[in-house]
């Protein structure tokens, strides 16, 4: 109760402080119109998580009937083509020639990098909405940026986590050969603990698995942790369908076996794990109304990657509720960390370093029609969590 009237007061001194800002600031000198930056990979391989992205953001815009707030919003997208450099040059141009008020989005870790620091030294709001990676969620934190997704780390550390409750004693991982895919073997440790039998790192864009699969078989391990994104993953899945080892070593994921690829995989995919902080399944009113309306607009099955980017957009439209529209960028931090947001997760509040502290599941690829593949939590397996480097941050 006492952490309980706590939260309750900050919460309250929070919203009284953004009331205070707003009354005086001249609303008459606010312009009517809120510009948005939405940059997400919209071509080449990956560009389906950015149009997932793209796509969840602009179903909340269409829900305020293109008024974020109350305030008549422009939404200029662009693509970032998963090039760090030409990024750069578009939320520059973003910034300093179409003057957004914010600037939303970012599919993947080596554009965030490369993007973060010109926007927060711009002064300009950013809200992430997938990429998290350790350093600005640690002591390159900024409050200038908030995340409606969660720090890289988590899902692999919900995976560590669920092995250890399981009891597994032995487990194989099998990831990529580049740095953030040994990140996620090594956040994966952070949690098991048991043995790591052995680390698979197959070459970046291998399609053939069947060296690795062999090795699997010989060890006999009481499960496999795969982080396998794209591509890769799908042929991970298939080969992993075919090996003779599914229903004899279970296959625990991340960023594997997801709600964009389970479609492809379908019934091979069916019954693999994966970690994540949302599913369509979560009971809530706010997520079966998005899961609802995104599945009747775009025709197909909401991801992750579209409820982060949903989120976003309602987390801004409440903002500027408590706001009364006031777009000031002082106005708009403090409101965020106290707008009575309603996220597609259920539980959601901010960490000190303005990621989110929330729940995180154990989600398993199901079939529910002949057609239709989805993803489904069964299992809480962190309640409330921050992430790991939250306490490196000094704001």
């Amino acid at each position: 109760m006492a952490r309980w009237l706590s939260q309750l007061f900050i919460k309250s001194m929070g919203i009284a402080v953004v009331l205070i800002y707003a009354t005086n600031v001249s609303v008459a000198q606010e312009a009517k119109e809120l510009k948005v930056g939405l940059l997400a990979t919209l071509s080449g391989p990956a560009a389906i998580f950015g149009e997932h992205m793209r796509d969840g953001f602009m179903l909340a815009v269409a829900q305020s009937n293109g008024a974020l707030g109350g305030l008549a919003t422009n939404v200029l997208v662009v693509d970032d083509k998963l090039d760090p450099e030409h990024a750069v040059k578009q939320v520059t141009k973003l910034i300093d020639e179409n003057g957004i008020d914010v600037l939303v989005g970012v599919n993947f870790s080596r554009v965030m990098l490369a993007v973060h620091d010109p926007v927060v030294r711009s002064k300009t709001l950013f809200i992430g909405t997938n990429s998290g990676p350790a350093p600005i969620a640690g002591g390159k934190c900024n409050r200038f940026f908030f995340s409606t997704a969660s720090q890289d780390d988590q899902v692999h550390e919900t995976m560590g986590r669920y092995a250890s409750l399981k009891g597994y004693q032995q487990v194989v991982t099998i990831a990529p050969d580049y740095e953030a895919a040994r990140d996620a073997v090594t956040a994966f440790r952070r949690h098991f603990k048991g043995q790591i039998a052995r680390e698979l790192f197959p070459r970046l864009g291998q399609t053939d698995f069947a060296e690795e699969f062999n090795q699997i078989a010989e060890i006999e391990p009481d499960a496999i942790y795969a982080f396998m994104p794209g591509g890769m993953g799908v042929e991970l899945v298939k080969q992993f369908h075919t090996s003779g080892l599914k229903g004899i070593v279970p296959f625990l994921s991340s960023n594997t076996i997801n709600a964009i690829t389970l479609p492809i995989t379908s019934e091979m995919g069916e019954g693999l794990f994966s970690a994540s902080h949302w599913a369509p399944n979560l009971d809530n009113p706010a997520n079966k109304r998005f899961v609802r309306e995104f599945s009747r607009k775009y025709k197909y099955a909401p991801s992750v990657y579209a409820a982060q980017g949903y989120d976003a957009a309602k987390l801004i439209h409440f903002a500027l509720e408590l706001t009364g529209g006031v777009k000031e960028q002082e106005a708009l931090i403090s409101a965020i960390s106290a707008a009575p947001f309603e996220s597609v997760r259920g539980d959601f509040r901010f960490n000190s370093n303005q990621f989110p502290i929330q729940d995180f599941y154990l989600v398993e690829g199901v079939r529910r029609t002949s057609r239709l593949y989805e993803m489904e939590a069964i299992a809480r397996v962190f309640d409330d969590v921050g992430d790991a480097y939250a306490g490196s941050c000094r704001m």
